[in-house]
């Protein structure tokens, strides 16, 4: 008995000193620039040059952030760091076969962009889902944004809107027009294949994608477009779910 209450409390111990050590990097982070990443380090060993600079969310033209929402995850501003709607598809393609693709949300994206390591195994996924929780309880929507926007990246070598705008404009992001935020996002899914400095017909064709996700989802950065926005999602919801308890009863 002695042994088992020694490594019950071994373990206690160390469940408490990660919780602490974990919520505590976090909440620095919330304050500081993030370090460098894992990927920042295999890119610059791979590529022959690397960009990276980081800049204020003031200091990013608005219709950056808001590209990246619209295409990334359009629910970003309501959901607690999970879009279990995209989840829940997700795991009906992956048991049809299909590829699996938009569950990540940009806040899950921020966890593993800026505390994991590269790869896939359950041990990662629920290192993400950790910190996912916490940077969405700890950080706010902007700072996760702001974050986001100075690690993603977005092209080989690459890394931030910044060093994204400079790289393929010229410009400094916070002069970055909505066409051209939305052509960088559009580069989002595969940066180190996708060029916004020469895009092809495929990433120009999303760019217009992007442009029109834009133009319907709104500035949702403002609190009465966001407002808006959150009824509008409600109300979907709550037809959702008439329908499927339409389709339940009609299959009794």
């Amino acid at each position: 008995m002695r042994a088992v209450r020694k490594s019950f409390a071994f373990l206690g111990a160390c469940a408490f000193w990660f919780v602490f050590i974990s919520a505590t990097w976090v909440g620095l982070l919330g304050f500081v620039n993030a370090p460098v990443t894992w990927v920042m380090v295999e890119q610059a060993a791979e590529q022959e040059s690397f960009h990276r600079s980081n800049k204020r969310l003031d200091e990013i033209a608005r219709c950056m952030p808001l590209a990246v929402i619209s295409s990334e995850d359009q629910r970003f501003m309501t959901h607690n760091g999970f879009s279990w709607k995209a989840i829940e598809k997700a795991l009906k393609n992956n048991k049809k076969g299909r590829r699996v693709k938009g569950a990540s949300t940009i806040s899950q994206q921020t966890a593993k962009n800026v505390f994991l390591w590269p790869g896939r195994n359950y041990v990662r996924k629920g290192m993400e889902v950790w910190f996912t929780v916490l940077i969405e309880a700890l950080w706010s929507k902007e700072r996760i944004l702001e974050v986001y926007l100075n690690v993603a990246e977005m092209g080989k070598g690459v890394f931030g809107a910044e060093a994204a705008a400079q790289q393929c404009f010229g410009r400094p992001a916070l002069k970055l027009s909505s066409a051209q935020a939305a052509l960088i996002t559009a580069t989002l899914p595969s940066p180190r294949r996708f060029n916004c400095s020469s895009p092809s017909a495929y990433v120009r064709g999303r760019q217009q994608w992007v442009q029109r996700q834009m133009r319907n989802v709104g500035d949702v950065l403002d609190p009465e477009v966001l407002a808006r926005r959150k009824a509008k999602i409600e109300a979907e919801e709550r037809r959702e779910e008439e329908r499927e308890a339409r389709r339940k009863k009609k299959d009794k």
